[in-house]
């Protein structure tokens, strides 16, 4: 894979192979909103990195039985815990700053 896995770079029938899927089905992912990936000029699809293990995800719970509503819940759930873990992380580091804010109450500006 690519250093960036955001880069599209996959035409649909690579990702199909990397998948296992067939590119009907990538399409109807497509259409259905559960993976899009970019398009070209020319309306082709690539797909990133990232899209790639977005299908292995939907096509795992699929395989489970889960319908596609609760695929979609269940994306939109794993979308929200990881931007709550970046804000976590976030806090975490500013919390331990090392940075240091001085303050005097007492000291009165001159006019």
């Amino acid at each position: 894979m690519y250093a960036d896995d955001a880069t599209p770079v996959y035409a649909i029938s690579v990702a199909a192979q990397l998948t296992g899927l067939h590119p009907q089905t990538l399409r109807q992912y497509d259409r259905l909103g559960l993976v899009c990936p970019q398009r070209t000029n020319g309306r082709n699809r690539l797909y990133s990195g990232r899209d790639i293990e977005l299908l292995r995800e939907v096509s795992r719970l699929s395989a489970e039985g889960v319908s596609i509503e609760g695929i979609r819940r269940i994306l939109a759930l794993q979308d929200e815990l990881e931007s709550l873990r970046d804000q976590l992380a976030a806090y975490a580091r500013e919390k331990t700053s090392t940075s240091l804010v001085l303050w005097n109450p007492q000291r009165r500006r001159r006019a």
